[in-house]
């Protein structure tokens, strides 16, 4: 089993409470993804995570094919620090620390992401090939939505 790492951090110039409020919220997450994945929560969430949420998500990752993908919130220490682990998906295993950390003239923000593809050596030659790029690109993406939205440090 091999276990892939994927770290991004990102300066916003926002406060932490503002960086808190925005990834607090399950719904934002679409905000932040490529259209083209189509990103819709089907639960009915609160406006703010707690631990022990449960997440159901349509997302598709690989254009006409839809996933659904089951996440729980295992972790909060507000407005530090959160983690989702996928319950059911598209991967074997995914946990992914979101950290937010003041500092002078705003907030780092911080991804940590381990996971698993399933299907061993398939889903090995599937990362490089696919998976890695695809994920490099929502993360892109996702980087530039969120300048745009809170501007650049």
């Amino acid at each position: 089993m091999k276990i892939y790492t994927l770290e991004r951090e990102q300066l916003l110039p926002i406060s932490i409470e503002a960086a808190w409020e925005f990834f607090c919220d399950p719904h934002n997450l679409a905000k932040i993804t490529p259209e083209s994945m189509n990103f819709t929560v089907l639960s009915d969430v609160p406006q703010c995570m707690h631990p022990g949420m449960v997440v159901l998500y349509h997302v598709y990752p690989l254009g006409r094919f839809p996933f659904q993908w089951v996440t729980e919130i295992t972790h909060v220490q507000e407005p530090y620090f959160f983690v989702d682990e996928q319950r059911f998906g598209p991967y074997k295993f995914w946990h992914h620390q979101h950290h937010f950390t003041p500092v002078a003239g705003g907030v780092k923000m911080t991804d940590l992401i381990h996971y698993v593809l399933p299907m061993g050596i398939i889903g090995r030659m599937l990362h490089y090939g696919v998976v890695q790029h695809k994920l490099n690109a929502i993360f892109s993406y996702r980087y530039a939505e969120l300048e745009r939205h809170f501007g650049t440090m």
